[in-house]
């Protein structure tokens, strides 16, 4: 029976992958730019929207991440970083996302004086309003956080330690971000070493726009508990029948190393030549530890439930793909054993189970 994608948006999601600053809604920015006397390329929200779409489609990394010029730029108030964090949990409860891992840069927020503290306390503040209002309507969803260092900065021990500090409050993970090339993650050794000394979760963007050496730095280095993308991981793998993997490959499959594919950004940015051609494909035949992700929502015009339709279109996976690849982002989430364990067992399964049969 085939899959529609009103049908993918009712089965429970999870989610690891996913920027506040790539989310937002178009009239939400136009609202926010006009508080802020922020100049806008657009200002009707369906313009805006797709100009976003199609700045963003360039096949290159750098010119991708120039769009967060403007979303950035509205979100430099409590009241604002509030609003967009409430909004995302709603817009991904919507979406039947049960759990998520939203990430955002605190250090980019600060251009109205707020401390970091102040940032990370607004959107903490924004997705526990956004997640009471997502059970009212039906719709409950766990929003985890994690705090982003710029990997071009020199901020990312302040970060992580602002991100140990939340820790109890909602604060999930700890990540870098930001473009790979000439940004080593090895220039943040300190942050990860003190993060692994708190016995604090990280995930590090690796192998996105660049190859082997940075996932190979990210983990063997930097001790990544997960690749925050990790598509060029198929660099190392000599096509055949079977094929071969080589040795990081292999220790990334042998560690059950997450990867955080997100199919519709890494054909954005150039990681994929489109999405049949995606290295998700053959990650998952080979039974990596592979999750589906939106990246950014705004500037690839996606959804969970849009990127699992164009998987199941692309390679004609059903609902036991499906739930494989849900069950795989929820065992790799960054909250505990038990609470992980509950979501997979008492939500995600059943779900699933009238539909697999």
């Amino acid at each position: 029976m085939a899959i529609s994608y009103e049908d993918i948006v009712k089965v429970p999601k999870a989610l690891l992958h996913d920027h506040l600053d790539g989310g937002l809604r178009p009239a939400t920015i136009v609202e926010l730019a006009a508080e802020a006397g922020h100049e806008l390329p657009a200002t009707d929200p369906e313009a805006l929207g797709r100009w976003f779409a199609e700045a963003a489609n360039s096949g290159s990394l750098e010119r991708y991440l120039e769009t967060f010029a403007h979303t950035v730029a509205v979100m430099q108030t409590a009241p604002a970083l509030r609003r967009v964090a409430r909004e995302c949990a709603l817009d991904l409860a919507a979406d039947g996302v049960v759990y998520a891992e939203v990430r955002f840069a605190p250090e980019q927020h600060l251009e109205q004086n707020l401390t970091l503290d102040e940032v990370v306390d607004a959107v903490v503040t924004g997705f526990r309003e956004g997640s009471a209002l997502a059970a009212e309507a039906g719709n409950p969803i766990r929003v985890g956080t994690l705090l982003t260092a710029m990997r071009h900065a020199a901020r990312s021990q302040e970060i992580a330690e602002l991100a140990v500090r939340h820790r109890d409050t909602g604060v999930v993970g700890f990540d870098i971000a930001g473009a790979e090339a000439g940004f080593p993650p090895t220039r943040h050794l300190d942050a990860f070493e003190y993060l692994q000394r708190e016995n604090f979760h990280f995930t590090i963007h690796a192998g996105e726009a660049f190859g082997l050496p940075s996932i190979w730095q990210a983990i063997q280095w930097c001790g990544a508990d997960r690749l925050g993308h990790g598509v060029r991981i198929v660099d190392d793998i000599t096509p055949g029948n079977p094929p071969v993997l080589g040795r990081l490959a292999a220790y990334v499959r042998d560690k059950r190393i997450p990867l955080e594919l997100c199919p519709s950004s890494n054909v954005q940015t150039g990681a994929a030549a489109s999405i049949a051609d995606h290295p998700i494909g053959l990650l998952r035949d080979l039974r990596f530890r592979v999750t589906v992700n939106t990246d950014n929502r705004l500037m690839s015009g996606t959804s969970m439930s849009r990127e699992m339709a164009l998987l199941v279109d692309a390679f004609g996976y059903g609902w036991k793909e499906l739930q494989w690849f849900t069950i795989n982002a929820m065992k790799s989430a960054f909250i505990p054993f038990d609470e992980r364990l509950k979501i997979i067992d008492e939500v995600i399964k059943p779900a699933y189970a009238k539909l697999i049969g």
